[in-house]
């Protein structure tokens, strides 16, 4: 075992920027590292030309500009050999592999930490000479390099431990709970249905894509509105946008599902409205979930794998519905909106996913010595 350190540079990796859970999470670390006064990087694989890499105060960013992420791999070696890290956080397994192995060929002594943020069965695959198959066996080829490999989720790691021989995942959650998210809830938002109170309204938010299940919820507010007025407020964007639109067309709720596109502060938002609602297929643990609660609104999510059903402890925070399934879901927003979680229970769930408690998880497991805040 190597002996404890005293980090001085940290280095943190995503492959490619969006307003999305895995970058803005690993910007999230990187200024929370940031901040306690360690020399940070933060190198970006790609950043979309729709997007503008957002600037981190006290983190130097570095963006490779290669949109696919295994030719990252000499970028990093390179980067190893001149910056010599003390450690380093990559997320997401794609990335990781290719982290580890430019690790191995530089020869660096960088303690490297590996999160997985996704349910590895939708990663790897035994079909033989497939992607998914190749994946599989990088990995099982380079995990020894890295000093901790973890799971957003314990669900997560008990998947690693099917898909991998004796794998040495653990559970580490993404901070959601820090000082400036607190700061951000308390902003204003300027938007007409929160001055109405005679209709409650619900919100969502993710990329608008096939796996976040907004046609679903689109389908149980129409069900709902059979029964009661209630409007609807999904933040983001993405390549469902227009099939979303169509289908709020086709039911005739334009007066009821407003899209709101992609906001800086979605936190601001959820303090307003009554009801949060995931409706997700698959997750590896929803950060926006733990943020809606952390504003006080009361959650409904789908029990999908992986995430939902451990941040809700199964039911006792919120209300967990089938995947796929519009009618349950509309009985349980209509649930919710008569029986809200106290905000005190929702403030009592959010407390495992506050920074410093994660922050000091990471060093434990790297084996670091936390610089002292005297």
């Amino acid at each position: 075992m190597l002996e404890p350190i005293k980090p001085r540079r940290f280095t943190v990796i995503v492959a490619r920027f969006a307003f999305s859970g895995v970058p803005l999470a690993q910007m999230r670390l990187a200024h929370a590292l940031s901040t306690r006064g360690y020399q940070v990087d933060l190198i970006v694989g790609y950043v979309p030309s729709e997007y503008e890499m957002p600037v981190i105060e006290g983190v130097n960013i570095i963006v490779f500009g290669t949109p696919k992420t295994r030719d990252s791999l000499i970028p990093l070696v390179r980067y190893f050999w001149s910056a010599k890290p003390d450690a380093v956080f990559t997320a997401e397994d794609h990335q990781n592999i290719f982290v580890l192995l430019a690790a191995i060929i530089s020869r660096s002594k960088a303690r490297i930490s590996g999160s997985s943020r996704v349910t590895p069965f939708d990663t790897y695959s035994t079909k033989l000479f497939s992607k998914r198959w190749f994946l599989k066996h990088l990995m099982r080829a380079t995990m020894w390099r890295a000093n901790a490999l973890t799971c957003v989720s314990q669900d997560m790691v008990d998947q690693y431990r099917i898909v991998f021989r004796k794998p040495p995942h653990v559970c580490i959650y993404n901070f959601v709970d820090y000082p400036e998210a607190r700061a951000r809830i308390k902003e204003p938002v300027d938007h007409p249905w929160f001055d109405d109170k005679s209709i409650p309204v619900c919100i969502a938010a993710g990329q608008l894509g096939p796996w976040k299940g907004f046609t679903y919820l689109i389908r149980a507010m129409y069900l709902l509105n059979q029964k009661r007025p209630v409007r609807l407020i999904l933040l983001g964007d993405g390549s469902q946008k227009q099939e979303l639109l169509a289908l709020i067309q086709e039911l005739d709720l334009a007066d009821r599902i407003r899209l709101e596109g992609n906001v800086k502060n979605p936190l601001k938002y959820f303090t307003k409205s009554n009801v949060f609602v995931l409706s997700s297929l698959v997750e590896g643990l929803p950060n926006v979930l733990v943020e809606a609660m952390m504003c006080g609104c009361t959650p409904v999510a789908t029990n999908c794998p992986t995430g939902p059903r451990e941040v809700l402890q199964d039911g006792k925070y919120g209300y967990l519905v089938p995947v796929k399934d519009p009618e349950a879901m509309a009985s349980a927003i209509d649930t919710a909106l008569d029986n809200p979680i106290p905000k005190k229970f929702l403030l009592e769930a959010v407390q495992p996913f506050e920074e410093s408690t994660i922050i000091n998880k990471h060093f434990e497991v790297l084996g670091l010595c936390q610089k002292s805040s005297t």
